[in-house]
């Protein structure tokens, strides 16, 4: 009974642990955006919007114009190619979990 009770707990926390590891990693990916967006979305300026609240689908839909080119933009064309479709779909989770 004890192995069955161990063997479930750590059979139970395998999705917390990835689930965590995946935390992490949208953290330090939504990171690289805080010079310009603020930390954790919430943008300073009125010239740079926040991303913070906002809804995932519109950050990934914004993101995904961003890398085929169909919204203009400075910097952000540029660095939508560094991310992959998983990258982009965990940082705009991040994003979308911030208060604003």
């Amino acid at each position: 009974m004890q192995v069955g009770t161990i063997l479930g707990l750590t059979i139970g926390l395998l999705p917390l642990a990835a689930h965590a590891d995946e935390q992490a990693l949208a953290r330090s990916l939504a990171a690289t955006c805080a010079n310009c967006h603020g930390t954790d979305g919430r943008s300073a300026t009125k010239v740079v919007e926040p991303l913070a609240g906002k809804k995932k689908e519109d950050i990934v839909n914004l993101m995904q114009a961003f890398k085929a080119g169909s919204k203009p933009a400075t910097v952000m064309h540029q660095l939508s190619k560094g991310n992959t479709d998983q990258q982009t779909e965990l940082v705009a989770a991040y994003f979308a979990m911030q208060k604003r």
